[in-house]
């Protein structure tokens, strides 16, 4: 029996993480309660309208359903969302992860990212002097976004292969860049104002009220990422160069090209976030992302990504986002102090941690006693 579930955990190592998905589930959903919530409709022209009815005393009110805190249509959709933000940037900090790697200055890039591009959005806006087509404006925009954001990451890559200084040091100076040049940009200010169709690709919604683009978009990054990492060449580099870096380069292999290949990704992750903020929010300013750095590197961290490199996954970035913000909103439906979250994902990253070298140190114990590997 315990042959095959550690047979099954090597095959799906997520496996674990969808059992914790699960059980948070369970506690929030008995736990949380239920609430009262309006009760709303689609009307003829195709807007979400709140259902009335007419009481005992002949007055038309409100009516309303109780629905459970957690198992309703909204909240779910609320938490992938929300989810959605720290998943894309999780799976860009896998990457660099997996190399061996750390990006600091992944909450500062997304920063940067979305205030220049809302500033050129903000032209072709109502309000703006532009004299483009809204979609032109758009496409621009969303361009301006992602190029930013990959910059942030080449820049980041760039610096830390060719002066060959720890990524820690690098990232740590780039993440008061970024945020600084994002600050003066803006003058501290924030900046709306987008052209419509922004919202409406990507803050469309179905006839529920329900917000899905992010989350379609976050299941395609992780489907990329995932297919790259695993039936790619080059994912398959950067786990080598994670496990063991000399190894690597006696092999052939060119790690300055693959850190900066990891740094890029990270960067485009976080353009990717940025434009899913723009368009669902429809204004940006320079403290957005302010202490992304904690909730990235903590999904990756509790995903199964080892902070020594070379293990890591895509869908277990996207599984640690989701626990993090399955802790995050069950702070506020067990009506728990929010001043406590920070705490709680702070200690979950070091229970992460330390499983993680526990799982080192049992690897590297099986290794050197092949009589305790399980058959």
């Amino acid at each position: 029996m315990s042959s095959a579930v550690h047979l099954s955990n090597r095959r799906f190592p997520e496996l674990g993480l969808m059992v914790v998905v699960l059980v948070l589930g369970l506690l929030l959903g008995i736990g949380g309660g239920s609430v009262e919530r309006p009760r709303f409709e689609t009307g003829p022209d195709g807007s979400r309208q709140r259902v009335r009815f007419i009481n005992p005393e002949g007055e038309e009110v409100p009516a309303t359903e109780r629905v459970n805190k957690f198992f309703n249509a909204q909240s779910l959709a609320q938490l992938s969302k929300d989810t959605s933000f720290i998943a894309v940037m999780a799976i860009g900090m896998t990457f660099v992860i997996i190399a061996g790697q750390i990006d600091l200055s992944i909450g500062s890039a997304y920063a940067l990212s979305s205030v220049l591009a809302a500033l050129l959005l903000n032209r072709f806006g109502p309000d703006g002097a532009g004299s483009g087509s809204p979609v032109t404006g758009t496409l621009l925009g969303a361009a301006l976004c992602l190029g930013v954001g990959t910059l942030c990451g080449l820049l980041n890559g760039g610096m830390v292969t060719s002066l060959r200084v720890h990524p820690f040091i690098i990232t740590l100076g780039t993440m008061a860049i970024f945020r600084g040049i994002a600050f003066v940009a803006t003058q501290g200010q924030s900046v709306g104002s987008f052209p419509a169709p922004l919202r409406d690709w990507v803050g469309w919604r179905t006839a529920a009220g329900l917000s899905l683009v992010p989350l379609i978009v976050t299941v395609a990054v992780v489907v990329a990422g995932g297919i790259y990492l695993s039936r790619f060449g080059g994912g398959r580099r950067i786990y080598a160069v994670g496990g063991n870096e000399l190894a690597s380069r006696f092999s052939g292999i060119r790690v300055g090209r693959v850190k900066l290949w990891v740094f890029v990704v990270s960067g485009l992750t976080a353009g990717i976030a940025a434009l899913l903020n723009l368009g669902y929010y429809g204004a940006a300013s320079s403290g957005d992302g302010q202490g992304y750095e904690l909730n990235v590197i903590a999904a990756a961290v509790v995903g199964g990504a080892s902070l020594n490199g070379g293990r890591g996954s895509a869908l277990g970035a996207l599984l640690g986002a989701l626990i993090i913000q399955m802790i995050t909103s069950g702070i506020v439906i067990l009506g728990i102090d929010q001043n406590y979250s920070q705490i709680i994902i702070g200690s979950v990253v070091v229970v992460a941690v330390l499983l993680d070298q526990f799982n080192n140190w049992w690897r590297q114990r099986r290794l050197l006693n092949p009589a305790t590997t399980p058959r």
